[in-house]
């Protein structure tokens, strides 16, 4: 049944996807942390309220939010190639895997931190604390368990997208399933690409849940 099936292959489509998922979560992470922070104080009623540079930068954010990430991957190839030389395989993927995917964790940080209780804002501005204070000891650290939430589901979109890289020759599940399993008519290994990356998204999702149990406060 599953003749068409090369574990070598597999596994080493698997590697490229946990690579291009890791790399990507983590410049993710490193950008739509200070940008979610950026929307959150420079909105209406908050400590750097900057009306016109929240709206500046919320445009930015929805704009790449709205372009479909097949369009985004054929589009940023120039730039992609600029970055790394390359618009092909792991490296070639990375780039647009990170402007697709760091908006979207931009505003769900934004959410996080309008969720934390203003009454221990308003205490820890009261105190004296600066800004800087005010987001490292407090807004961050009271989001946590948002943050993480938040870059769970972060995470299984990127999966989605590395699935979709393929389509560019990006490399991992997503491409050997267009290439073998489509262009080919193997519908094995469709399948068997199929079942890892819900195998993987199911992981990503426990994971998640744990952190965020856990960094809870009851």
């Amino acid at each position: 049944m599953f003749e068409n099936v090369d574990p070598a292959e597999i596994a080493q489509a698997c590697i490229d996807t946990l690579v291009m998922l890791g790399a990507s979560l983590a410049l993710t992470v490193l950008i739509g942390i200070p940008l979610g922070v950026l929307l959150y104080l420079t909105d209406r009623r908050r400590p750097l309220a900057r009306p016109w540079a929240n709206l500046a930068v919320g445009t930015i954010v929805n704009v790449l939010r709205s372009v479909p990430f097949i369009i985004l991957l054929i589009v940023m190839i120039p730039v992609t190639v600029l970055i790394v030389g390359t618009s092909l395989g792991v490296a070639g993927a990375i780039p647009p895997l990170v402007v697709g995917a760091a908006p979207f964790y931009a505003r769900l940080v934004e959410t996080s931190l309008r969720e934390v209780d203003r009454g221990t804002v308003e205490a820890t501005q009261a105190m004296g604390a600066t800004t800087w204070q005010l987001v490292t000891r407090t807004l961050l650290p009271e989001a946590r368990p948002g943050l993480i939430a938040g870059g769970t589901v972060t995470a299984i979109a990127l999966v989605s997208f590395t699935a979709m890289a393929g389509v560019v020759g990006a490399g991992g599940l997503g491409d050997l399933a267009i290439r073998f399993g489509y262009q080919r008519f193997q519908t094995d290994v469709m399948l068997v690409t199929v079942l890892l990356l819900v195998v993987l998204v199911q992981a990503l999702q426990w994971l998640g849940d744990m952190l965020v149990r856990r960094t809870t406060r009851r």
